[in-house]
């Protein structure tokens, strides 16, 4: 059988490239050895974002004195939320089976593997197409030092199948997935210590925000500069500053990134280009050999859902004759911990590391009549906005505070049409409102 395009994965980069072609009237195929949503849905951002939004409630309905709202006998039922879980990817599961038929797109069972220019076998059986999209996502690392296969050693993946909760929970690596573990389980009184090799967690984000987030989680422990070297039944073992360490812990998070899936779907038998971080692509997500595009956490680019749907549109444009590139400088990222984080474009040190003169205006979150209204008088929160000094033209927003991650796409909507100060100011935010902070610190630089 023959098709227009072939998508390899249907996670959010390969099922949104597929409804995009599949909206252009193109007869599409998708090929998914596992669950359609990919990882995002099944085992990564959903899930995980349906749990810390339960520890959340269970942390509120605790300390909701302050608000005038007393709670007795609180108690966080595991089984009751992971059945919540299963409901919800269930549901959005099934939503993308629809989009799939509404737009007429084969759903094909199986591990795809390409075995020449056009062609991809799934099984005994072979699918011609004009264009093949490799959109096969990526998998958790696992460190190979002694003790990492042991059971309570777990993944993201396992860690969001557990039966029972842990007493003392160790997490390796502060990075984003980590620390939302770390907010999920702190918040329902777990003992959780963060061990991260660096000398701050959340490395990729501005420095002031990494150090209020670590603050802000007052019940974590946190190692940094530490290397775990073994773990055993009852704890893990680290050096940091020259000395050996043994950390307490019943269960143990490995949270030290992903590696992209490029084994088993036959790049080797065209040539397909790749490098430690994954397939090798260019702006138009186009690889070295003609007809195949790849796009999301395969390539390595940026390991984010939404990243992901963007190249598949951009694919599917240039692969059908329109232009489009990617630009992943308006890229926005969320940490949806307990307080959230968010931010899009330029950090401080990556403006002052470019050599960029920068203009740096910081608001509290406090000075926001919403955020007061809705956040005990402890919560930590501020808005840190950057703009080229000589142009005017915004280069960085950062944020840590509730709900930043409902905010940050208008951020991201400005510096993708490069918006000067005097722009920004001229915009007008609904009040009372959070986003309003944006605007105000704007209005903050003179």
């Amino acid at each position: 059988m023959s098709y227009d395009l072939i998508v390899l994965g249907a996670g959010p980069g390969g099922y949104v490239a597929a409804e995009r072609a599949g909206a252009m009237g193109k007869k599409v195929a998708i090929i998914e050895k596992s669950h359609l949503g990919g990882v995002c849905l099944n085992e990564g951002c959903i899930p995980s974002k349906t749990l810390l939004n339960s520890s959340k409630h269970y942390a509120q309905a605790l300390h909701g004195a302050e608000f005038g709202v007393t709670c007795e006998g609180v108690r966080f039922d595991l089984p009751t939320v992971m059945k919540r879980k299963e409901k919800i990817i269930k549901s959005l599961r099934s939503g993308i089976a629809y989009q799939m038929k509404r737009y007429k797109i084969d759903v094909i069972e199986g591990a795809g593997e390409l075995i020449e220019r056009g062609k991809v076998r799934v099984g005994e059986t072979v699918y011609e197409a004009a264009n093949i999209l490799i959109a096969t996502g990526s998998t958790a690392i696992r460190i190979p030092i002694p003790g990492s296969d042991l059971p309570h050693v777990l993944t993201s993946r396992e860690m969001l199948q557990i039966e029972s909760l842990p007493r003392r929970l160790a997490v390796i690596g502060g990075g984003v997935i980590g620390m939302e573990f770390a907010s999920f389980a702190s918040d329902l009184g777990i003992d959780v210590t963060v061990i991260e090799m660096l000398p701050e967690i959340i490395p990729n984000f501005d420095e002031d925000i990494a150090q209020t987030l670590r603050k802000s989680l007052a019940s974590v422990t946190f190692e940094l500069g530490a290397k775990v070297v073994r773990i055993d039944d009852k704890q893990v073992h680290v050096e940091k500053d020259g000395k050996a360490q043994a950390i307490d812990a019943d269960m143990v998070l490995m949270s030290v990134g992903r590696y992209p899936n490029v084994k088993g779907i036959g790049l080797e038998n065209l040539g397909i280009a790749t490098s430690r971080r994954g397939i090798t692509i260019d702006e138009q997500m186009r690889t070295n050999i003609p007809g195949i595009y790849a796009v999301g956490d395969v390539t390595g680019m940026m390991q984010l859902a939404h990243t992901a749907s963007r190249m598949g549109e951009v694919a599917v444009k240039v692969m059908f004759g329109q232009a489009d590139r990617m630009r992943y400088h308006a890229i926005p990222w969320v940490v949806y911990t307990h307080p959230e984080v968010a931010g899009v474009g330029m950090t401080e040190g990556q403006a002052l590391q470019a050599g960029r003169k920068v203009t740096v205006s910081k608001l509290p979150m406090k000075v926001n009549g919403r955020f007061l209204a809705e956040n005990d008088s402890r919560a930590p929160g501020f808005c840190k906005v950057l703009v080229d000094a000589e142009t005017q033209v915004l280069l960085g927003v950062h944020m840590i505070g509730s709900v930043c991650s409902e905010i940050v796409y208008g951020a991201a909507a400005m510096i993708e049409a490069e918006l000067r100060v005097r722009d920004i100011r001229d915009i007008v935010f609904p009040h009372p409102t959070i986003g309003e902070v944006v605007r105000d610190a704007i209005w903050e630089m003179h």
